[in-house]
């Protein structure tokens, strides 16, 4: 078998094997929130164009980099620390959690609402009026918890 064979097998199973590992995370996380959200959709984990599951947006464990360069950050898909994918909330879930994050910044646009990998059930990114990105944090209750600038 070639060496480019090789890889290329090799590649796959690796990019399965994540991409199921990031999909019954995600579905375990929606089965230990459905009594708190009323509406949300789980789509697969996000994958670049190679086939290869995208960075999040915070640039993996820690964030703070970039995500890859296929990585749409309006689309959710960011994989926390603890295995935890984002996916983009929908409906009446959604409604309320904009809500709230425009209430606590009242100049802002929300730019996407998505369950939180890393701590609240739910966070919105936005951004201010003076263009800088928040990312604002809400409770199952739909209380704001924490704003989060940068």
């Amino acid at each position: 078998m070639n060496t480019l064979r090789k890889a290329l097998i090799s590649a796959g199973l690796v990019g399965s094997t994540l991409v199921g590992g990031a999909l019954g995370a995600a579905l375990l996380n929606g089965t230990a929130n459905a009594a708190e959200s009323t509406t949300s959709t789980a789509p697969a984990a996000a994958t670049a164009a190679n086939g290869a599951p995208a960075t999040g947006h915070r640039g993996g464990p820690g964030g703070g980099g970039p995500g890859g360069a296929n990585f749409d950050p309006a689309k959710g898909g960011h994989v926390g620390s603890n295995g935890v994918t984002e996916v983009l909330l929908t409906g009446d879930t959604a409604e309320k959690v904009k809500a709230a994050a425009l209430a606590a910044v009242a100049d802002g646009t929300v730019q996407r609402v998505e369950n939180d990998a890393e701590g609240s059930p739910y966070e919105a990114h936005m951004t201010k009026a003076d263009g800088s990105p928040v990312t604002v944090k809400v409770d199952g209750n739909f209380s704001v918890t924490s704003i989060e600038n940068g």
